[in-house]
């Protein structure tokens, strides 16, 4: 699985895997224990994680969540020592540690939570996808 692969649905918990489109939206499988199926209409709002980013105060103006969530792993290895009930200062202490630069006035404690809770069920559900992928050489 890769990160274009992953969704997350506005206003539901959690993560989905994205299985097939269908003519009026996407089919989508909850990534946690019980796999439940969705169907998703275009009225609803589906954001594919690889489309998003953090706010930061570099000159690119965000970082890309994969590439954050890559961090994460690379040097906490799934032992991040919070969760997503953590207070709004454990949040922010955590990602000034991950991504140093990123805008504070931008990104929320509630968007940080969200990048807690979904890595942890990338962690549990899809760990290759936070495997730091080889750069591919254009050919």
């Amino acid at each position: 699985m890769k990160f274009n692969e992953i969704a997350t649905v506005s206003g539901k918990p959690g993560l989905y895997k994205i299985l097939k489109p269908t003519r009026s939206g996407v089919i989508l499988e909850s990534m946690d224990e019980k796999k439940g199926k969705l169907v998703v209409g275009a009225n609803q709002r589906v954001s594919v994680l690889s489309e998003i980013s953090m706010y930061t105060m570099t000159e690119e103006g965000a970082s890309p969540l994969e590439d954050i969530m890559i961090k994460i792993e690379t040097e906490f290895k799934g032992d991040i020592g919070l969760d997503s009930t953590a207070d709004a200062d454990e949040l922010q202490a955590f990602l000034k540690h991950v991504l140093p630069d990123y805008d504070e006035d931008k990104v929320y404690p509630s968007d940080i939570k969200k990048l807690v809770s979904w890595y942890k069920i990338i962690r549990a559900h899809a760990p290759e996808v936070l495997e730091k992928q080889p750069e591919e050489n254009e050919g």
